[in-house]
């Protein structure tokens, strides 16, 4: 892999440069007015898929809030992304109904209960809970897969969108 550094909005490569586009954790960091522009960007080079995935929506957004809450409390500092988290509404759905108008199938599904995450983030503040955690995963990783698997229902905390274009489609 080589490191580029760029701007979401203005990717430095062609039109269509890549089968697959990941784009992770993004969309929550950026103002709103510039998130489709980062969505048409990925799109612009993308060949056959896009993945999206954010924290999703207003429970998210609070759940992120009452997280802060708890660092404050316990007068511990609020990790980075989570401040920026906080600096404009999450993103939702609305985002990619224009896009299933045009020859795109977009998919959407969840992930990650909202009560789980507020629960895990704040158990990640306890160096004990992280080596349990850690070693657990070490011990027993498809016992801790199982129990991450039947808690993972709505409500959501992140949204994950997929979305495929047919290949004529222009998608500026």
């Amino acid at each position: 892999m080589t490191p580029v550094v760029a701007t979401a909005t203005k990717l430095p490569f062609g039109d269509r440069s890549f089968d697959f586009v990941i784009v992770s954790d993004v969309l929550e960091h950026v103002p709103p007015a510039c998130r489709m522009a980062v969505i048409r960007e990925a799109l612009r080079v993308m060949r056959k898929v896009v993945i999206f995935g954010f924290p999703a929506g207003p429970q998210a957004f609070e759940c992120d809030r009452a997280l802060a809450e708890v660092y404050d409390r316990k007068k511990r500092d609020a990790p980075a992304w989570l401040k920026e988290h906080l600096l404009h509404p999450f993103p939702t759905e609305s985002l990619f109904e224009d896009l299933g108008r045009r020859e795109c199938n977009v998919s959407v599904f969840g992930n990650e209960n909202l009560e789980c995450h507020f629960s895990m983030m704040c158990k990640e503040m306890c160096r004990l809970w992280n080596y349990f955690f850690v070693l657990s995963v070490a011990v027993l990783p498809r016992f801790v897969e199982y129990v991450l698997r039947r808690i993972d229902r709505g409500p959501f905390y992140r949204m994950i969108f997929v979305v495929e274009c047919l290949e004529a489609t222009n998608l500026r």
